[in-house]
């Protein structure tokens, strides 16, 4: 793995000094992994992003093409105003509306709550890691608690959930939000403002939108260049993603003639995070010419065991919301 410039101990200078916030540009971080290639003499490499750093793989793709045996995108992002408008569309089919009868309980119970006066920004972040994390069985028992006036304590840890990765110092290391305000914001769009609709995602940033860097505009035109790949581009995707949904990972596959989706069942976002096992299955069929097979091999690829930084917060979630609820029937 590539540390990001500006975050760890890329944000100095050779001399010292704090590495300049207009210097961290997803055009430079891109040139830094292909200085790192230089560095340990790889001719071609497979490209491996994850959530945002899909972004940046394929920015590594488009301008250094030469550089590249494949990609692998993990939860992955196309555009700034494209995701934009399919996770609103998504999010609101799934969780708001209930498109599918699958949904369609937990869709009237979120529903419920905004009509009782839940704030949307609340009840959005906690539909958004319940739902991701645990699923939509864990998702209506605490909705129904909600309505209760019950888990009021969990669902004030819910809504505080990685606000630190926002802005500020962060966890050194590991995601400093500072650093990289330029390209999250400025490039990436981060702090575009609600719609006024339910369960908007920028309610999410629309506080620490204030102190960002305005938006400029994003700095490639991914679904213009996606067609130029001449190479393959393996797709994973959770089915359960709500930041990265699997509209963009299916318009991806689409739009890159040897695009491969390898979707992964009962998984939220970044397989990185949640489900390494599985990026690494899918990392090495990809490095040994295996990636048309992935498809076929998915089932057996989500059953893999969990690790990952973030995988036991939905057994928590699980455990804390099933020892106070009943099912529902």
């Amino acid at each position: 793995m590539v540390e990001h410039r500006g975050v760890g101990l890329s944000g100095r200078t050779q001399d010292g000094a704090a590495l300049p916030r207009e210097s961290v540009t997803i055009e430079s971080a891109a040139d830094d992994v292909v200085a790192v290639l230089d560095d340990v003499g790889a001719k071609k490499a497979v490209i491996v992003g994850s959530s945002y750093g899909s972004y940046l793989a394929q920015a590594v793709a488009v301008r250094h093409p030469d550089r590249v045996e494949s990609l692998v995108l993990d939860s992955p992002m196309l555009s700034v105003t494209g995701d934009l408008a399919a996770v609103r569309a998504h999010r609101r089919s799934v969780l708001w509306e209930g498109d599918s009868p699958a949904h369609g309980r937990v869709a009237e119970l979120v529903r419920h709550l905004a009509d009782a006066g839940e704030p949307m920004r609340a009840l959005g972040q906690v539909v958004q890691v319940v739902y991701e994390f645990a699923g939509p069985e864990i998702l209506e028992r605490l909705l129904r608690a909600r309505l209760r006036g019950r888990l009021g304590r969990l669902w004030s840890s819910l809504t505080h959930l990685s606000t630190g990765e926002l802005e500020g110092a962060g966890t050194p290391f590991y995601m400093e939000p500072a650093p990289v305000a330029g390209i999250a914001y400025g490039q990436l769009g981060y702090g575009l403002p609600p719609d006024g609709g339910p369960l908007d995602p920028q309610l999410t940033f629309a506080e620490a939108a204030v102190r960002q860097p305005d938006y400029t505009g994003e700095p490639l035109d991914l679904p213009a260049e996606l067609p130029n790949y001449r190479w393959p581009t393996v797709v994973v995707s959770g089915d359960r993603d709500l930041r990265t949904p699997r509209p963009v990972a299916e318009r991806i596959v689409e739009l890159a003639p040897q695009g491969v989706l390898v979707p992964l069942a009962n998984s939220g976002h970044s397989a990185l995070d949640t489900h390494q096992l599985a990026l690494l299955d899918v990392i090495h069929a990809t490095l040994h010419g295996g990636s048309t097979r992935l498809p076929m091999m998915a089932n057996r690829i989500a059953a893999l065991p969990r690790k990952g930084a973030s995988r036991l917060v939905g057994t928590v979630l699980t455990v804390a919301v099933r020892a106070t609820t009943r099912p529902s029937r």
